[in-house]
């Protein structure tokens, strides 16, 4: 949870500027929360509430309506009668990690990541990157085994995550789409030595950096079992009260260190 609010706010300074490499200052001065990190609090907030994933998604969404949505998405915030718009955008993964956290059967997960993606991402694309990020995050949770991660999630999914970063990093770009936008987020926690190292390989492929990070960062903060402690104190110092406040609160119940 907290490490995928911190991949999201490390990685907000380069959405607009992609970079090619892992040698960058951690914490820019620029660095902020986004959508991927506002969503992501909505998710747990309904999770540790009781609420539906759509009134926590629309509640705590439209308190933030310059966090940087899409457009189609914005729409569907602000409309009084929502309706889910087909999307395959990585909107769906950005937002799931806490489901990873919080639910303790491959089957729950898999069901709740398919409940708060389809409120708006019900294209199959859509369901499917939300499910893969939720499994990895349970999956790094539960098990600390990259190999089962990996196997898991392509078996289940048909991702390929067999590709290098190295390989990959050259041609990627911007690219919203969960298809494309899951796997090298996977795949960049794959291949890290710690949390840190995972961020920096998500940030490196020069493309959707925040929600790369955010992605990445939560299996990342599953796997490591907590981020280093200035990367927790950034991430309070930068949130909102609120937003803070309800993400303590679903760390201390799911016992996600802080």
């Amino acid at each position: 949870m907290i490490g995928a609010i911190a991949g999201d706010i490390i990685g907000s300074v380069y959405e607009a500027s992609p970079i090619k490499t892992k040698d960058f200052p951690l914490f820019d001065p620029r660095c902020r929360f986004t959508d991927d990190s506002v969503l992501s609090i909505a998710v747990a907030n309904a999770i540790l509430e009781g609420r539906s994933y759509l009134e926590a998604i629309r509640d705590i969404g439209s308190k933030y309506p310059y966090a940087g949505y899409g457009g189609y998405f914005m729409g569907w915030l602000l409309t009084n009668n929502p309706k889910p718009y087909n999307s395959w955008g990585n909107g769906s993964a950005m937002r799931v990690s806490p489901v990873g956290f919080a639910f303790d059967t491959i089957e729950d997960v898999l069901d709740e990541a398919r409940r708060s993606a389809e409120i708006s991402h019900n294209h199959p694309e859509g369901i499917k990157g939300a499910q893969a990020t939720a499994l990895a995050v349970f999956l790094a949770r539960t098990t600390k085994d990259r190999a089962n991660v990996m196997r898991e999630v392509q078996d289940r999914f048909g991702y390929d995550l067999a590709s290098a970063l190295d390989s990959i990093r050259p041609k990627y770009s911007f690219d919203v789409s969960c298809q494309g936008t899951v796997p090298p987020a996977i795949i960049a926690f794959l291949e890290s030595t710690s949390y840190e190292d995972a961020i920096r390989n998500a940030i490196s492929l020069g493309g959707d950096s925040d929600t790369l990070a955010c992605i990445t960062g939560g299996i990342a903060g599953a796997y490591y079992g907590s981020v280093p402690d200035f990367i927790s104190e950034k991430v309070n110092q930068i949130l909102t009260k609120d937003l803070w406040e309800i993400t303590k609160k679903f760390c201390a119940t799911y016992g996600i260190p802080y």
